[in-house]
């Protein structure tokens, strides 16, 4: 099957799915659900439908409890608004992407305060050894000789090899 019709047809399968969960799923069980993601398979035969709980790890449960319990509505609600030959099966899986973004947040946060403990560790420390330990073209060292000036042995005129002219 075409890749872009799967597609196209996920995103209203996850449409559908969201407004029967909003108006016409009643189920007391059914906590804050988000429907973040719909995949088709490319045969058009199974839908996974990925949602978000918001609350605790029962509310969770429940939820997901009153998804199943509900399955057969929203796949006949499906089929019906979508006009297939074959209504796809549904699955819902939890959407474990606000869980790990969370992890992620809480991480960077850590990150961001041990490196603000180096900083204010590193604001009153100063350098090993000299401050700028580099030498400047303008700045002689005692160390070294002054060279000769070429061609000259400092004995009148010299080769190259240093021995008199002839």
């Amino acid at each position: 099957m075409d890749a872009a019709r799967a597609r196209k047809l996920a995103d209203r399968i996850q449409q559908i799915v969201a407004e029967m969960l909003e108006r016409r799923i009643k189920d007391p069980r059914l906590g804050f659900v988000t429907v973040t993601d719909a995949r088709l398979t490319g045969d058009l035969r199974e839908a996974t439908v990925f949602y978000t709980v918001f609350g605790s790890d029962a509310e969770r449960a429940d939820s997901a409890a009153a998804l199943e319990s509900a399955k057969g509505i929203i796949r006949s609600e499906v089929g019906r608004q979508t006009g297939l030959r074959h209504t796809p099966t549904l699955t819902f899986t939890h959407d474990p992407l606000p869980d790990s973004a969370k992890h992620i947040d809480d991480l960077l946060a850590e990150a961001k305060a041990r490196d603000a403990e180096i900083a204010r560790r590193a604001a009153g420390a100063s350098h090993a050894g000299d401050a700028d330990p580099y030498r400047k073209p303008d700045q002689q060292d005692e160390e070294e000789p002054e060279l000769p000036e070429a061609g000259s042995n400092g004995s009148g005129s010299a080769d190259r090899a240093g021995y008199p002219a002839t």
